[in-house]
């Protein structure tokens, strides 16, 4: 099972970006937005007085925020414009409506220069409060402005000490303003009320909780939400799969949208031409609570039956959402005027749900697909690489018998002369 899912979750913004248009303004080239088009990141960081807790690979969570952050910065996008908020850094007192204040901007949301980001870093310590509503309201406001994409990235190791402003309620508030913004938030404890409320957090704004538990998956992720930020938007195309390929719609390069019920399949059907490569991702959403240990199935098959290629990935009770991806070449023919290949696109989910949990409407299916054109020798690569692997094996065994032969031929040629002298 491939359990990357950073890896697909790639793929499947590099597939959307092949699909999408991409105009710039008159005088701006790709990865030089202009100031009101460019993608706008905040990192929001706990800095609460648990952050000192040390584990997280022996080290405090806050010493592992560091280094992703640090990471994270040498890693950003030329073209996103990057700020970092932090909430309980600087207020250690006991006087709960000043604590509830204690919220600032570290570094502000523009182009980014990384020693001084790093360099401001490194000053944190942790402090005091959790005030996370009254961060993301002011994060929602350093993000102000411009017609780019707008991210809030959380970072929290509990829960809000500052009610009754509920931070799910202020999640609700920013979504309601329209203003594009996602917030997705990541969770430095497996605590349930903490992820209860950070998943709510993230549903009411379309983003998506993480639970990270060593600094290398705090990284991964941060890393892996600040580049969907600098995505282009591409609008999705509602369509609704079938329960069987002969009656799947047929669907052209493009992102769409779907709903898929618990535990179920569905079908779609691409043309290939020969000479061309289909390229085909899918994301499941787990908007809901589910149970660990789950899965996403993409097959390509043929009408027929026979499976061509698979891409499948898998979790482990994360609410995420977890995508795979798959590619077909199809061989060039030797007649004139080959007719397509349809291919028949299925989706499988193996999610499951607790007694009391809704289970309807499905869970969200992002599919994107793109037929491009093949690379010179796409037969080959069909050959070698995802249809008739057996070539290949079947040199590398007549290989090692030659080799053998030669082997043994020189041993018994050695042992010959050294019994001669």
């Amino acid at each position: 099972m491939i359990t990357r899912t950073r890896l697909a979750a790639g793929a499947c913004a590099l597939l959307a970006a092949l699909t999408a248009g991409i105009a710039f303004p008159a005088g701006a080239t790709a990865g030089e937005p202009t100031g009101e088009d460019a993608p706008k990141v905040n990192l929001v960081l706990d800095v609460s007085g648990s952050m000192r807790t040390r584990d997280i690979d022996g080290g405090t969570r806050m010493a592992a925020a560091k280094q992703a952050f640090n990471e994270v910065l040498d890693a950003t996008p030329e073209e996103v414009r990057l700020g970092i908020r932090t909430l309980g850094a600087d207020y250690p007192g006991d006087d709960r409506e000043t604590g509830c204040k204690d919220t600032a901007q570290l570094y502000p949301v523009g182009p980014l220069d990384r020693t001084e980001a790093k360099t401001a870093v490194a000053t944190l310590a942790p402090t005091g409060w959790t005030p996370i509503g009254p961060a993301l309201l002011q994060a929602a406001d350093d993000l102000d402005g411009g017609d780019g994409s707008k991210r809030i990235v959380l970072i929290s190791d509990g829960e809000d000490t500052c009610a009754p402003l509920d931070p799910c309620e202020v999640a609700r508030e920013i979504a309601a303003k329209g203003i594009g913004l996602t917030i997705d938030t990541l969770g430095l404890v497996p605590n349930a009320k903490m992820r209860q409320q950070l998943s709510c957090i993230a549903e009411a704004t379309g983003g998506t909780y993480t639970s990270v538990e060593h600094t290398d998956e705090l990284t991964d992720k941060v890393n892996q939400l600040v580049d969907r930020a600098a995505d282009p938007v591409v609008t999705p195309v509602a369509t609704e799969g079938a329960d069987a390929c002969a009656e799947a719609p047929t669907l052209k390069s493009g992102l769409y949208t779907d709903r898929e019920e618990f535990g179920r399949q569905r079908w779609y059907r691409v043309d290939v031409e020969p000479g061309q490569e289909l390229r085909a991702s899918v994301s499941v959403g787990a908007d809901r609570a589910v149970n660990p240990s789950y899965g996403v199935l993409l097959r390509a098959v043929t009408v027929h039956g026979r499976e061509i290629v698979r891409g499948e990935a898998a979790g482990n009770g994360r609410t995420d959402v977890l995508s795979t991806g798959l590619r077909y070449p199809k061989a060039e023919s030797d007649e004139e005027d080959a007719p397509a290949e349809t291919v028949c696109l299925q989706v499988t989910n193996s999610f499951s749900v607790a007694a009391g949990v809704k289970t309807t409407p499905g869970l969200p299916v992002e599919l994107t697909v793109d037929v491009v054109d093949g690379p010179s020798d796409a037969g080959d690569v069909a050959s070698f690489g995802l249809g008739r692997g057996w070539w290949l094996l079947g040199a590398l065994i007549l290989a090692g018998f030659l080799a053998g032969l030669l082997w043994g031929w020189l041993s018994r040629w050695r042992f010959a002369v050294w019994r001669t002298n």
